[in-house]
C-alpha cells in the first residue's frame, strides 16, 4: 500500500479554516491523505466552525488547536496556507516540503459585521463549502499548484 501524502493546513489561529480543512480531509480523503492542521498561534476551536461542520456530518471536536512548532517533526509533503497571514509568515520546514497557498475568507471576521446569527453562520457555511470543494480536488490539485510558477 502506498504511503499517504502528509498535508499540513496552516492558518493564523488554527481555530476555523485550517480545522475545517483537516476535518474535510479526514472525512473525504483519508485513503490518500494524512491531514494535519496548525496555526502560527493556537486560539482553540471556533464553536461556529464546529457547528457548521457538524451540520454536514463532519465532527471536528476531537481535533486540537496547536501551533506549528508542535508538529515541526512531521515530515510533511505539503504545507497549504489557507490565509494570507500564514502565507506571509510561514516558517521553514525541514526536508523537501512543498508550500502551496490557497486562501479562503475569514468567517469570524466576516461574522463580526453580520446583522444576525443566521447571517454570521452563512459566512461559515460558505467557506466550509469552498474548503470542501478544494479538499475534493486533492491530492492532484496540490501537484498542479506546486508545478505552477
Amino acid at each position: 500500500m502506498a504511503e499517504k501524502t502528509k498535508v499540513l493546513f496552516l492558518c493564523t489561529g488554527n481555530s476555523c479554516r485550517s480545522q475545517m480543512a483537516e476535518g474535510w480531509a479526514h472525512a473525504l480523503k483519508s485513503d490518500l491523505i494524512e491531514p494535519y492542521s496548525a496555526g502560527i498561534v493556537a486560539k482553540g476551536l471556533n464553536p461556529s466552525a464546529v457547528q457548521v461542520m457538524q451540520e454536514v456530518g463532519v465532527d471536528i471536536t476531537s481535533q486540537t488547536s496547536k501551533t506549528v512548532e508542535e508538529i515541526l517533526d512531521v515530515p510533511f509533503d505539503y504545507v497549504v496556507t489557507v490565509c494570507g497571514h500564514a502565507d506571509e509568515t510561514c516558517p521553514h520546514f525541514p526536508g523537501s516540503v512543498t508550500k502551496v497557498h490557497v486562501g479562503f475568507d475569514d468567517p469570524p471576521e466576516l461574522a463580526e459585521t453580520a446583522s444576525s446569527e443566521e447571517e454570521a453562520l452563512g459566512h461559515y457555511r460558505r467557506v466550509r463549502d469552498e474548503i470542501r470543494s478544494f479538499i475534493e480536488s486533492l491530492p492532484a490539485s496540490l501537484e498542479l499548484k506546486a508545478s505552477t510558477p
